[in-house]
């Protein structure tokens, strides 16, 4: 019932009879932290649902849940999601009333701009990378760094212990002519320029202060600029809730990589 609350505090009454019997579930958290509890999306990069056609809504999710549509953040959440999730959140974002002076929309109430992430001085020499990530989408290429504790508790294939530190370095990717990636011998697009980093770490009680249905378990989050300065006022409820439906995972897109490398 918590979740209600959050989702009370901005929908009216009959959008959020229409929210409570139609988004029964906590992954549906996910959806509004980046396209907004009223449709409006919280970003300029995200799409706005409100009034999209119930039918092409659901149509998307389920090519996203197939992979016939490619995005790694929506594959990723769509995987989890039943028919009867699709049904009930294309549903309730149909419903939605377009707003034609809203440009962008807050996720909640719910802002979460502190972390207890430090960035880890000289992680290039003392953690190891176990994953090479390609962004068609954003035209970036990432690569994933974990430190010894997370490497070492991967190999239990269990939660990772405390003192984990994933880092995933974001870089440009180099544009052909016709302004795509390109693309390397090893399948990889090759980089051109740091962009930034983005960090989770997991430590005892860190997650103590978040609200339930956006917690993953003790994991905070913190992005970077490429000179390795915090960027501050950014609102870890979006990095929460686009990793809340990964928990078989322990809220990681990139689990079954790290196992595959601690195995090895």
């Amino acid at each position: 019932m918590k979740k209600y609350l959050l989702l009370a505090s901005i929908l009216t009454s009959a959008q959020f009879t229409l929210a409570q019997d139609s988004i029964g579930h906590e992954d549906a958290i996910a959806c509004t932290a980046c396209h907004g509890l009223n449709g409006i999306s919280t970003a300029d990069n995200f799409p706005n649902l409100a009034g999209q056609g119930e039918a092409y809504l659901a149509n998307q999710l389920i090519a996203f849940k197939e992979g016939s549509r490619k995005n790694t953040l929506m594959n990723a959440i769509a995987e989890h999601l039943s028919d009867d999730d699709i049904s009930a959140l294309a549903k309730f974002f149909s419903t939605l009333p377009i707003d034609g002076e809203a440009q962008t929309s807050e996720f909640s109430t719910v802002t979460l701009d502190q972390t207890r992430v430090k960035f880890p001085t000289d992680y290039e020499n003392t953690f190891t990378q176990y994953s090479t990530v390609n962004r068609a989408d954003n035209k970036q290429v990432r690569y994933i760094y974990a430190n010894d504790i997370a490497l070492a508790g991967a190999k239990d294939g269990g939660a990772l212990p405390d003192g984990s530190v994933i880092v995933m370095v974001v870089n440009k990717a180099k544009l052909d002519t016709n302004g795509e990636p390109i693309v390397g011998a090893d399948g990889y697009y090759e980089k051109e320029s740091l962009a930034g980093y983005g960090l989770m770490e997991k430590a005892s009680g860190w997650g103590d202060d978040i609200p339930v249905t956006l917690r993953n378990s003790d994991w905070n989050y913190a992005f970077f600029t490429a000179d390795k300065t915090h960027k501050e006022g950014i609102n870890q409820a979006a990095c929460l809730a686009c990793h809340r439906p990964l928990e078989s995972g322990d809220f990681m897109f990139s689990a079954e990589a790290l196992r595959t490398a601690a195995a090895n």
